[in-house]
C-alpha cells in the first residue's frame, strides 16, 4: 500500500515539472523542520517562524510561476499549430499572462533578498 502511493506521488513529483517540483518539495521539508526545530527551541524572537512565512510564500508564487511558465508554453503551442481564430486567442492570452509571470518573478528575486537578509540577523 505505501508503495503503491509512493508511485503516485513520485509521478505526480514528475508530470509537475522536476525542477518546479523538487524545489517546492524541498521547501516543504525545509518548512517542516523549520517549525520542528522553532518548536523544541521555544524560540522567543519569532525568527524561525517569519523564516518559515518567508520559505512559504516564496513556494506558494514559484508555485504560480511554475503554472504561468507552463501555460506560456501551451499558448506557443496552440499559436503555431493551429490557424486563424485559436491563434488570436493563444497570442492574446499569452500576452495576458506575460506581464503577471513578470511581476511574480520580481517577487521572487526580493523574496530571496528577504530570506537572506533574515538568514543574516
Amino acid at each position: 500500500m505505501n508503495f503503491l502511493f509512493f508511485n503516485v506521488f513520485a509521478d505526480r513529483l514528475r508530470e509537475g515539472g522536476s525542477f518546479f517540483m523538487y524545489s517546492l518539495l524541498i521547501m516543504l521539508l525545509a518548512c517542516i523542520a523549520m517549525c520542528v526545530y522553532g518548536y523544541i527551541k521555544k524560540e522567543e524572537n519569532n525568527k524561525m517562524r517569519n523564516l518559515v512565512s518567508h520559505v512559504s510564500l516564496f513556494a506558494l508564487v514559484w508555485g504560480f510561476f511554475s503554472m504561468m511558465l507552463g501555460l506560456i508554453s501551451v499558448f506557443d503551442s496552440i499559436s503555431s499549430v493551429y490557424s486563424d481564430n485559436s491563434q488570436f486567442i493563444a497570442s492574446g492570452l499569452k500576452q495576458g499572462l506575460l506581464s503577471p509571470l513578470f511581476g511574480m518573478f520580481v517577487f521572487l528575486v526580493a523574496r530571496v533578498g528577504i530570506l537572506i537578509l533574515s538568514l543574516k540577523k
